[in-house]
């Protein structure tokens, strides 16, 4: 259920901080870098609370934790801890002789007051990260985590408060109705982080009051199999992603495509790590986030025309699913028609890379492109080839963590990216000056307009 504050005190809470940033202190660096050291304190000093959070809302192991929402979150606040002043700064421009004498630059302003909206698979991290390009650009913000991971959202309300500035930056917590009596305040942007269907809803709620948005979408995440691959390392590190969070993760291997003439191997080498990786477990299964979710995913496993080669198995009164492997469904699959978004693994064959590309091409444009093989040039011929909003050639996912590059979606994966200086420009308003001087000041640019004066202006302008 939304918050009190979430029902009644929408208008009150943006007028608060529309009051705070109006005082000018979040422009300041130093605001700026004591929000950032408070993320980073809050990752090292609360990581125990952090895990069992995620623990309760998605059965996370604490390395697991660790990993993927602490060690991300303490990394994006370090590097723009360090890089902000450097971003901050104006960048001056050169102007064209019929401007001259004059000076221009760009210079990053903070937007206002923004609005962050978590997701449940990684509501820790995802709802940080933002918050972390939000005031590295000097913005007031509300931080509105996921009602499906209530313990992670619970501690976010409690913590926040004590490592960053409370007046300027605040949790909200609530459902999808809270979500929407904030968007109808009409903030100065939104970010969103979740599936391609609810991304629709925000889109449609800002657009009363022409917020701009950044949507973090998702979509079918394919994996490119050459067969000049290497497959011991594509198999490994395949499957070492996709049972992160149970394959619970928007850029999470979707599916699979591998070339007929290694595919077998493939396949094989695929299931002997999911063996393996999981051989210390005492339970085979993997946790699924809710009912709705679990009832979902055995359906595609379920109603597939392909083949279980591994896993399969289901218990509902745990919500626990074994890691899947289906060879070769048909196209029009459900597991092939709509994001799996858990641990299930498709693996599709295909005669060429033509063939490949032409199976992906047909489908919505992806979060993400991954492809294994040892040719540079086959790689950018294939890169090009398909559009996705990242790209990863001999790994799965990495690029998430590497803050110097733009992380998002294009199309129906996503619009706008974040995360290092990408994620401050975002959040800033990118402003053109130009400063002229008052002398000299030629009247031949003044009305009325003698013949040599149209003459020379049209050869200076």
């Amino acid at each position: 259920m939304a918050s009190p504050i979430a029902r009644g005190r929408e208008n009150a809470l943006i007028g608060e901080l529309r009051t705070v940033f109006a005082t000018g202190r979040t422009r300041d660096l130093a605001w700026r870098i004591a929000q950032l050291r408070g993320i980073e304190r809050l990752c090292d000093e609360r990581e125990r609370e952090i895990a069992e959070a995620l623990a309760k809302d998605l059965g996370r192991s604490a390395f697991e934790a660790w990993i993927a929402d602490v060690a991300s979150t303490k990394a994006e606040a370090q590097y723009a801890r360090k890089h902000v002043r450097k971003w901050m700064r104006r960048q001056r421009v050169g102007l064209p002789l019929s401007q001259r004498p004059a000076r221009a630059w760009v210079q990053y302003d903070p937007l206002g007051v923004v609005l962050l909206i978590g997701p449940w698979n990684y509501p820790f991290y995802l709802s940080l990260g933002p918050l972390v390009a939000a005031v590295a650009a000097g913005n007031c913000a509300v931080v509105k985590p996921s009602e499906l991971a209530p313990a992670t959202s619970a501690l976010l309300a409690r913590l926040l408060p004590q490592y960053l500035d409370p007046e300027a930056i605040q949790v909200v917590e609530g459902d999808g109705v809270t979500t929407q009596a904030l968007l109808a305040q009409g903030f100065d942007h939104a970010l969103f982080t979740g599936g391609t269907e609810v991304g629709k809803k925000i889109m449609a709620g800002a657009a009363p009051t022409l917020t701009p948005v950044t949507l973090e979408l998702g979509g079918k995440s394919p994996v490119v199999v050459a067969a000049d691959a290497d497959i011991d390392v594509a198999a490994r590190r395949i499957v070492w992603v996709k049972l992160i969070n149970s394959g619970q993760t928007c850029i999470a291997p979707d599916y699979v495509v591998a070339e007929q003439s290694i595919a077998d191997e493939l396949v094989g080498k695929i299931v002997e790590n999911l063996n393996l990786f999981r051989a210390r477990e005492q339970i085979k299964s993997q946790p699924i986030v809710n009912s709705r979710q679990f009832e979902r995913l055995a359906g595609l496993v379920s109603s597939t025309t392909g083949s279980v080669v591994a896993g399969g198995g289901v218990d509902q009164a745990t919500l626990r699913m074994e890691p899947t492997v289906i060879l070769n469904p048909a196209a029009d699959d459900a597991v092939m028609a709509e994001e799996i978004f858990g641990p299930i693994l498709p693996v599709v064959t295909v005669a060429s890379l033509d063939a490949a590309i032409g199976y992906i091409n047909a489908k919505p444009k992806p979060l993400a492109l991954y492809l294994f093989t040892e040719s540079p040039e086959l790689a950018r011929s294939i890169i090009d080839a398909v559009p996705s909003g990242g790209a990863v050639v001999n790994h799965v996912a990495m690029h998430c963590l590497v803050a110097q590059l733009p992380f998002g979606g294009v199309s129906a994966s996503g619009m706008g990216a974040y995360h290092g200086r990408w994620g401050f420009e975002a959040m800033s308003h990118r402003r053109a000056v130009l400063a002229k001087r008052s002398n000299p000041d030629p009247k031949m640019f003044y009305p009325p307009y003698s013949r040599l004066a149209v003459k020379l202006m049209r050869k200076i302008l």
